[in-house]
């Protein structure tokens, strides 16, 4: 499960990344960077 979300915070910090420099699609490319921190706290905090 920990792999799991791993990998699910690199698609969308990678997925961000791409957005942000290819593309200009606003607020949705700051969402998936918000996604991607929240997930990296819920998984620090749920230890």
């Amino acid at each position: 499960m920990e792999n799991m979300v791993n990998l699910f915070i690199t698609i969308l910090v990678v997925g961000w990344l791409i957005g942000f420099l290819a593309f200009d699609a606003g607020g949705l490319i700051h969402m998936l960077l918000v996604v991607a921190v929240i997930v990296l706290l819920l998984k620090f905090i749920a230890g």
